[in-house]
C-alpha cells in the first residue's frame, strides 16, 4: 500500500558540527510539569539533550564531546536518569548522568519569545541585518497593496504568504521552488488542526522564525562551489577547473529544477545588472550570455555572475548567508 506524506514543519535542530546520528526520547520525569519532555541525541562525536518541542531555539539544546574518535550508539536507562554511549575504535562504554535542571536554566537565561531568534541574526536585534529585514518586510506590505495606488492604505503587521519568497531572497536566502512551497504550506496549515482554517498572512516575528529554521544551517562556503566545479568542469590550458559557458547554461535548464530559456535570460539580466531602463522591446534583443566568459571558474561564477564577495571568515559569523566565505587552507 502506497502512502503519501507531506512536510508540515521544518525546524532548526542542534548544530554541533555534524547532523544528528540518533535520537531517543527520555521517559517522563517527576518534574513539576508532567507535559515537559526531553530527548537525548548523538552527533559524530558528541552527546546532548534537547527540550521538546523543538522550535529552533538554540538555548534549548546542549552537547559536549563524549567520544573524540566517534560515537556509534546511544541508549538511556528506564527512568531517564542516565544516558549510555558507545564509542567506535576506542571500544569504550560511557555512562552519563542526566541533569535536566541545568538545561532548563540555560534555556531560561537564553531569553523568551523572539529574543533567542534575534540573536541568531547577524548583529542581533540592533544590527543592520535586522533593520534591512524590517525594511524589506514593510516594503512587501506596500507592494502587496500596490505601489502606485492612491487609495487609503491599511496599516498592518502582516504580509501575504505570497510575499515570503521575495523577502527571503532579498535577505540572501535563495530557496528552491520546492522549498518555497514547503514554507508557504507550513504557515498556511499551521493552525488548521485547531481552527479548520488556513492562514493567509504572516507577521514579522513568525517570518524571522521561518527564516531561521529554513535557511542553511552552516551557510554556503567557497569550498562547496569549488567542489561543484570539480565535478562538472574540466581543466583548461592554465590548469584551472572551469565550466564551458554553453554547458553551464544547458545545466541550468536541464538539471535540478529546470529553468525555461526566458527565466534564464531574466535571471542573468538581473544578476549582471544590465536590465534596460523601462524594459520594453530592448529585452527582446538583449542576450546576457554574451557578457559571460567562454570559460567560467568558481571565482568568476561567485563574484562576477552571482555578485557575492569572497570574504575571509575572520570577525564574521559563519551563519550569514548573504556572503560567501573563503575556506582557510589547512
Amino acid at each position: 500500500m502506497k502512502m503519501l506524506f507531506a512536510f508540515r514543519k521544518t525546524l532548526l535542530g542542534p548544530t554541533y558540527g555534524s547532523p544528528l546520528e540518533k535520537i531517543q526520547i527520555l521517559p517522563p520525569t517527576n518534574s513539576t510539569d508532567p507535559q515537559k519532555r526531553y530527548l537525548a541525541y548523538i552527533t559524530k562525536d558528541k552527546v546532548g539533550l534537547q527540550i521538546l518541542p523543538v522550535d529552533g531555539n538554540p538555548h534549548k539544546s546542549s552537547a559536549f564531546i563524549c567520544h573524540p574518535d566517534g560515537v556509534s550508539d546511544l541508549a538511556n536507562s528506564y527512568d531517564g536518569c542516565y544516558v549510555f554511549t558507545v564509542g567506535g575504535n576506542d571500544c569504550t562504554l560511557m555512562k552519563w548522568e542526566v541533569n535536566l535542571n541545568a538545561l532548563d536554566a540555560a534555556a531560561s537565561l537564553g531569553g523568551e519569545d523572539l529574543i533567542p531568534f534575534y540573536n541568531l541574526l547577524d548583529g542581533g536585534r540592533e544590527g543592520e541585518f535586522f533593520r534591512e529585514l524590517e525594511d524589506y518586510f514593510y516594503y512587501a506590505q506596500l507592494r502587496s497593496h500596490g505601489i502606485d495606488t492612491l487609495e487609503t492604505r491599511q496599516v498592518s503587521t502582516h504580509i501575504p504568504l505570497e510575499e515570503i519568497p521575495s523577502v527571503m531572497r532579498a535577505m540572501g536566502f535563495y530557496p528552491s521552488e520546492e522549498k518555497i512551497e514547503e514554507m508557504i504550506n507550513e504557515v498556511k496549515f499551521s493552525k488548521y488542526v485547531d481552527t479548520g482554517e488556513q492562514v493567509t498572512k504572516i507577521n514579522l516575528g513568525d517570518f524571522i522564525k521561518l527564516y531561521i529554521n529554513h535557511r542553511p544551517a552552516f551557510g554556503l562556503s567557497m569550498k562547496k562551489i569549488q567542489q561543484a566545479f570539480h565535478v562538472l568542469g574540466y581543466d583548461n590550458e592554465n590548469g584551472d577547473k572551469v565550466i564551458d559557458r554553453g554547458d553551464l547554461l544547458l545545466l541550468l535548464q536541464c538539471r535540478g529544477e529546470h529553468m525555461t530559456e526566458d527565466e534564464l535570460v531574466q535571471c542573468l539580466t538581473t544578476l549582471l545588472g544590465r536590465c534596460p531602463a523601462g524594459g520594453g522591446s530592448e529585452l527582446d534583443t538583449y542576450d546576457p550570455s554574451e557578457e559571460i566568459p567562454a570559460e567560467i571558474t568558481a571565482e568568476i561564477f561567485t563574484t562576477d555572475i552571482l555578485g557575492l564577495p569572497i570574504a575571509e571568515p575572520k570577525n564574521r559569523k559563519k551563519r550569514d548567508e548573504s556572503l560567501i566565505y573563503k575556506d582557510s587552507e589547512s
